[in-house]
C-alpha cells in the first residue's frame, strides 16, 4: 500500500509540474524595451489624432489593462484586475489556445491591436503590426505559434470590447451641446482658434476604481471679484506679474510641461496645429523611463503601466467633473478685460474651464503611484519632450517632477494658484484611494529599491 501510495504521489507531482510549466515563459522573445517602444507607437497615433487629455487617459487605461489581462492568463502569479474594477469580469482562454501561443508576443500584439481598434487613426498601427509579425518569425517563433497568438489576441479584444463600450463614452456624442455660461466669472473660448469646450460631459463615464466622479470634490474656487483687495484679483495679478517677469527658468519649466494637444499657431490668416503629447502621455513616458532604468521584467512593466494608466483615467474623470461644475474663467480672458488687453499667456490657453488644474491632478496622481512602487528618492532624466525639441530635465523624485508640472501652469499663465493647489489635493486623494483599493496589485510588483 505504501509503495502504491508513493507511486500515486510521484505521478501527482509530475502532473502538477507539467501543468505549471505548460505556459512557462521559455526564451524571452520580447522585453520591457519592446513593450515601451510599442506603447510609444500608440502614443504617436494619439498625437497625430490630437487626442484630448481625457480621451488619451481612457485609451491608455484600456490598452494597458488588456495587455495585463493577457499576461495574467498565461501566468497565474501575474496580478489580474478581474473583479477589481467596476463591472470588469476579466477575460478567459482555453488551455489549448494558451499552450499554442507565445506569452510575450501575445502581450505586445495586444497593445497594438487594441490601439488599432480604439484609436480613430488606429489603422496607422498596421505597418507596425506587420513588422512585428515578421520580426517574430525572425526570432524563431513558429508560424503556428504566431497564428495562435494572433487568434488569442483577437479573442481578448472581442472579450474586452463589451466592457470598454459600456463605460458611457459612446453616449457622449449624443449629449446636449454645451453652451458656455454667460457672465464675467465664467469660462469663454479663447484665441486663436476659439475652440469649443472639450468633453463637458466626461464626468458621466464609468470610473475604474473611484466610487464616483464626485468622490473627491475640491473646495470652491476663489469667488470672481474685481476688487484689487480680493483673493481672486490677487491670484489674477500673480499670474500677470509672473508671466511679465519672463524668468528664463520659469519659462523653460512651463514649456517642458505644456502638453497641450490643442496648441494652434497662426501665421497671417492661416492656422497650424502644433501636435504634442497629453499630460497622461507624458507620465506614461516617465513610467517607461523608470521601468527601463530599473531593468524590470516584462511582467512588472506591464502591471506598472496598467496601475499608472488606470489611476490617471480616474483622476481625469474627477478633474473634469469639477471643471464644468465651477466653470471658472481663464486668466487670459480676465487679464485682457481687467489689467492688460494686449497680454498673452506664455502657453496657449486650453479649450476648457480653468478650475482645477488637470496637469496638477494627473501629475500628482501618477507620481504618487510611481513613488509607491519605486520609492521616494528615484532620480531620473525625463526625455519625453526631446522629440518636441525641448531639452532633457532631471528630477530627484517623481514628486519633484509632479510639483514642477503643477506650478508650470502658473508660470505658463493658464492657471491660478488655487486651481493648482486643489489639483494637487485631488491627485493625492485619487492616488491614495487607488492604492488602498487594489493594495494587492502594488504588493504584486516586487521592486528591489
Amino acid at each position: 500500500m505504501n509503495k502504491m501510495k508513493g507511486t500515486r504521489l510521484r505521478l501527482l507531482a509530475m502532473l502538477l509540474l507539467l501543468t505549471a510549466s505548460a505556459f512557462s515563459r521559455g526564451p524571452a522573445f520580447y522585453t520591457t524595451t519592446n513593450y515601451i517602444q510599442v506603447l510609444k507607437k500608440v502614443t504617436d497615433v494619439m498625437v497625430n489624432d490630437v487626442t484630448s487629455p481625457v480621451a488619451a487617459s481612457r485609451y491608455y487605461a484600456y490598452i494597458t489593462l488588456s495587455a495585463n489581462e493577457v499576461q495574467a492568463a498565461f501566468f497565474p502569479k501575474q496580478y489580474s484586475f478581474s473583479n477589481q474594477l467596476h463591472h470588469f469580469d476579466g477575460i478567459h482562454f482555453s488551455s489549448s489556445l494558451l499552450s499554442q501561443s507565445n506569452a510575450d508576443l501575445s502581450v505586445i500584439l495586444t497593445i497594438l491591436k487594441t490601439g488599432e481598434k480604439l484609436l480613430p487613426s488606429g489603422y496607422l498601427l498596421q505597418p507596425v503590426l506587420d513588422s512585428l509579425i515578421k520580426d517574430a518569425a525572425k526570432k524563431g517563433i513558429s508560424q503556428n505559434t504566431i497564428l495562435a497568438s494572433l487568434k488569442l489576441v483577437d479573442s481578448a479584444i472581442t472579450q474586452m470590447l463589451p466592457y470598454i463600450k459600456s463605460d458611457g463614452f459612446f453616449k457622449l456624442s449624443n449629449m446636449r451641446r454645451y453652451t458656455p455660461t454667460t457672465g464675467n466669472a465664467y469660462w469663454q473660448p479663447t484665441e486663436p482658434a476659439f475652440m469649443a469646450p472639450v468633453e463637458p460631459h466626461w464626468n458621466m463615464l464609468r470610473t475604474f476604481l473611484l466610487d464616483s466622479a464626485q468622490q473627491f470634490k475640491p473646495i470652491r474656487p476663489a469667488i470672481y471679484d474685481t476688487a484689487h483687495t480680493s483673493n481672486y484679483y490677487r491670484q489674477l495679478k500673480e499670474v500677470y506679474d509672473i508671466t511679465k517677469a519672463a524668468d528664463p527658468e520659469k519659462r523653460a519649466v512651463a514649456m517642458f510641461w505644456d502638453c497641450n494637444p490643442f496648441a494652434v499657431q497662426q501665421v497671417g490668416h492661416v492656422q497650424y496645429g502644433l501636435k504634442k503629447i497629453s499630460p497622461g502621455g507624458h507620465w506614461v513616458g516617465i513610467t517607461g523611463i523608470a521601468c527601463k532604468q530599473k531593468n524590470l521584467s516584462l511582467q512588472q512593466t506591464i502591471l506598472i503601466h496598467s496601475l499608472v494608466s488606470i489611476a490617471l483615467a480616474d483622476g481625469f474623470i474627477a478633474c473634469w467633473d469639477e471643471k464644468y461644475r465651477s466653470n471658472r474663467i481663464r486668466p487670459e480672458t480676465a487679464i485682457n478685460r481687467l489689467i492688460d488687453h494686449r497680454w498673452k499667456p506664455l502657453l496657449q490657453t486650453p479649450p476648457f474651464p480653468e478650475y482645477i488644474s488637470g496637469h496638477s491632478v494627473a501629475s500628482t496622481t501618477a507620481a504618487a503611484i510611481l513613488t509607491n512602487i519605486f520609492g521616494n528618492n528615484f532620480s531620473f532624466a525625463d526625455d519625453s519632450e526631446v522629440e518636441f525639441e525641448l531639452p532633457i530635465r532631471k528630477f530627484e523624485s517623481f514628486n519633484a517632477a509632479a510639483g514642477e508640472a503643477a506650478i508650470s501652469r502658473l508660470y505658463g499663465g493658464i492657471h491660478y494658484r488655487d486651481a493648482i493647489d486643489q489639483g494637487i489635493w485631488q491627485g493625492k486623494k485619487v492616488a491614495g484611494f487607488v492604492m488602498a483599493k487594489i493594495a494587492g496589485a502594488f504588493k504584486a510588483v516586487q521592486i528591489n529599491r
